[in-house]
């Protein structure tokens, strides 16, 4: 089995990130199942587990570089990728070989096929399948931490298998309200579902309906709440290369830069190092140096990302109306330019409505177009919902006509940003990496 073979065998069975989400049933037994017969790779390494809607991530990535910078061997399982599948399994920062692909996937398919031949709780999705590769790998690898980001939700999340030395849960807002509900309650529900007895959780800032679940939910569990809202920190100096940030912690004091834009990340950031505040406390051994070594040397694309300058050109994979608003202001923050040319697409389960209302409020004019994904919105209902709003709109075909479009648009002094699905940035990323 090669590299192709191996994905097209993964991909054959139902990925949530390309079918409806009403068209999986989630059910953590059959994952159970499946990493019962691996022989449970998943408890052979000491676990981060993280939730959220935003920054979840980032802040997995900034974590896992300041354990591997601490000495640790780690891995990091998240999702999606940008360009290649191989990057949602690393170990020390470096993705899986496509060879180790391979062969892991030969070896975790018998499982697979006995599973699913089985068929008790129904067949194995593709991303239960990653996952128990992604255990499989790092058991393999011999890592000391794994360090997981949830792919939808928490409770039923095909991670939520992990007994975890600390949880995270990073900012909430509305997303994917068609599985996880239409309130805040709803959502931070099923977030916390990663929360277990008698462990510690450290949480973001939340709105106040967010947060009186999440310490509810601690309170019945028995679980330490850890509030980085009682932390502080604040920005001392940016460029479009990064910024520098004071931060007091739960035990220290700390100036660090990190290589990320936005003030969402230095919130991120305050969530890492509260977490990493938790494992030293468990005897880990990292100390101020390992966190400013670890975010410096960051390497987390995507986000709030520079790919061009005369004009800029910013991508970043805000995906519903919070982050959206946050880019805006982001964008407002960090840069001076001209005009703003946008260009926007986004999936089929987004509120296309909401993020619309926030481009609106920032975005010159806006390119509206789809990516590969199947899921990918129709450009004409974005267009549909931009002009309401009065925005002048132009639909390319593709995201890279789009590029092109835009390029051609814009002035040295202007400033192009792709955003409103990570698949849109990725093929923004590949065209501008082919021309050159």
């Amino acid at each position: 089995m090669d590299y192709q073979s191996a994905l097209d065998y993964i991909l054959r069975f139902a990925d949530y990130e390309r079918l409806p989400r009403s068209a999986v049933v989630f059910d953590l037994r059959r994952v159970e199942l499946l990493l019962e017969r691996l022989g449970k790779p998943q408890d052979t390494a000491r676990s981060v587990h993280i939730a959220g809607t935003k920054g979840k991530g980032s802040t997995a990535a900034m974590v896992a570089a300041i354990l591997t910078r601490a000495g640790y061997r780690v891995g990091l399982y998240t999702s999606p990728h940008l360009l290649s599948f191989t990057e949602r399994i690393q170990v020390d920062g470096t993705p899986i070989a496509e060879d180790t692909f391979a062969r892991l996937t030969a070896v975790i398919k018998p499982e697979v096929e006995a599973v699913n031949r089985d068929g008790i709780y129904g067949e194995l999705t593709t991303f239960e399948i990653l996952t128990a590769l992604a255990f499989t790998c790092f058991r393999e690898a011999g890592v000391d931490y794994q360090v997981l980001e949830t792919g939808l939700g928490g409770r039923l999340d095909a991670t939520n298998v992990v007994s975890p030395e600390v949880a995270v849960i990073t900012s909430i807002s509305y997303d994917h309200v068609d599985v996880l509900g239409d309130t805040l309650s709803q959502i931070a529900t099923e977030k916390a579902g990663i929360i277990k007895a008698g462990i510690t959780v450290v949480c973001a800032p939340q709105f106040p309906e967010a947060m009186t679940v999440i310490a509810g939910v601690c309170r019945e569990r028995g679980a330490r709440l850890v509030r980085v809202d009682n932390l502080s920190w604040h920005r001392t100096e940016f460029s479009p290369d990064g910024q520098s940030f004071h931060l007091q912690g739960q035990h220290r004091e700390y100036d660090l830069n990190i290589p990320l834009l936005g003030e969402h990340q230095l919130e991120n950031a305050a969530v890492a190092i509260a977490a990493v505040e938790v494992l030293t406390e468990l005897g880990s051994r990292v100390s101020s140096g390992d966190i400013a070594n670890g975010l410096v040397g960051l390497n987390w694309p995507g986000r709030l990302q520079v790919l061009q300058r005369q004009p800029w050109v910013i991508v970043d994979g805000a995906h519903n109306a919070y982050s959206v608003q946050r880019l805006g202001e982001g964008l407002r923050q960090y840069f001076t330019f001209d005009r703003l040319i946008v260009i926007f697409g986004a999936s089929a389960d987004k509120p296309v409505a909401s993020m619309a209302a926030e481009l609106a409020s920032f975005a010159s004019e806006v390119i509206v177009t789809r990516s590969r994904n199947p899921r990918a919105v129709a450009p004409s209902m974005l267009v549909q919902e931009l002009s309401k709003l009065g925005i002048v709109t132009e639909t390319a075909s593709s995201v890279a006509a789009a590029v092109e479009l835009a390029l051609a648009r814009a002035g040295s002094k202007d400033l192009i940003c792709a955003t409103g699905s990570i698949f849109v940035i990725a093929e923004v990323m590949e065209y501008l990496k082919r021309s050159g």
